[in-house]
């Protein structure tokens, strides 16, 4: 017992299933789950399904964060990628043209792994902090979203497009299907390749890393890319899932969730070991708290604050050392310290 007390993934998944629990006791039809048209629908299903963008960023992050670094321009790649590849299927004469799509969709993962690629080189090679590297394109990102929008939401009239966000496979949405297909690769290229250990060597101890001959220069260059895909197959799904790119509003406020979603998991800010089951477990924990908070009736102007103090106290749930001092003082109030017993004098 006291090994799974121990374990990184028991407060998560204690705190998914208590907010679970308590949806459940709130709304008994939450668990119900029904078949129509030979696709699954129910609150479980949206929960996976809307939290697919928001577990792909947080992969990335994860593999950000590990190496000590951060990525504030994720929400922005999410909403490039979503433009581009709505202004190029829009634009087409057949926009359910499978090759339309598909060039549609690898432009913008390229250009997604392009712009992970600026914040590894402006943080590896050029020595800026990752925190002020991101933020230059976190700002310039949603102009540049802008910019490929025109400043208005391209809408596009393609099922091709509409597959991955919409459509069923076997009958759950294809989303979740494409977050277990990234979450397989990320977990054999960082748990059964060296690359897994390079990443938080480099997180641990740079100079140690450097002195044992590991080019963290080129794990951090790595890194930032594979966020910066996993940020643009998210601005896919967003986008593929409302037939449209919004260039403000895509992918806004994901670069906090997707850090809290990290942390939640149980990864360290300050680099070295990262676990990317409890990231998993953490986009869940945020996603199913906005289902729950919108199913409580919970006026849309404090949801943030409500969501923001949930956060907090399970983070501090998790904490340690704040357990620590809380069974301390319990037990100080419950089981008085007994007095010392005098020693007998020879």
């Amino acid at each position: 017992m006291k090994l799974i007390y121990k374990h990184h993934l028991f407060w998560p998944a204690a705190i998914l299933i208590a907010l679970l629990l308590f949806n459940f006791i709130y709304s008994p039809d939450f668990f119900s789950i029904v078949v129509r048209n030979g696709k699954l629908y129910g609150s479980l299903i949206d929960i996976l399904n809307f939290g697919a963008p928001l577990m792909l960023v947080s992969i990335g992050m994860t593999l950000v964060i590990a190496t000590k670094g951060i990525d504030l321009s994720v929400g922005s790649v999410v909403a490039i990628s979503g433009a581009l590849s709505c202004l190029i299927v829009s634009q087409a004469e057949n926009q359910n043209s499978i090759s339309v799509v598909l060039t549609a969709m690898g432009a913008a993962l390229l250009l997604s792994i392009g712009l992970g690629l600026w914040n590894g080189l402006l943080v590896a090679k050029a020595g800026i902090q990752p925190i002020i590297a991101t933020l230059i394109l976190m700002v310039a990102g949603r102009g540049i979203a802008q910019l490929i929008t025109s400043g208005q939401i391209i809408t596009v009239n393609s099922d091709a497009y509409a597959f991955i966000g919409t459509k069923a496979l076997l009958s759950l949405p294809v989303s979740i299907f494409v977050v277990a297909l990234v979450l397989i690769i990320a977990l054999i290229f960082t748990r059964k390749s060296a690359m897994g250990l390079f990443i938080e060597s480099v997180g641990s101890n740079p100079e140690a890393s450097r002195l044992a001959g590991i080019r963290s220069t080129i794990v951090i260059l790595l890194v930032y890319i594979c966020c910066g895909l996993c940020a643009g197959i998210a601005g896919l799904l967003v986008s593929s899932n409302v037939s449209s790119a919004d260039g403000n509003n895509a992918g806004l406020w994901y670069e906090l969730d997707a850090i809290l979603a990290v942390v939640i998991g149980g990864t360290s800010l300050n680099g070295g070991r990262f676990y990317l089951m409890g990231t998993i477990l953490g986009a869940l924990i945020i996603q199913t708290l906005t289902t729950t908070i919108y199913m409580i009736g919970i006026p849309p102007e404090i949801t943030l604050v409500v969501k923001a103090c949930v956060v907090l106290i399970v983070c501090l749930i998790q904490s340690e050392s704040f357990r620590r001092v809380l069974i301390q003082r319990w037990r100080t109030r419950h089981y008085p310290a007994e007095r010392e017993v005098p020693k007998h004098v020879n």
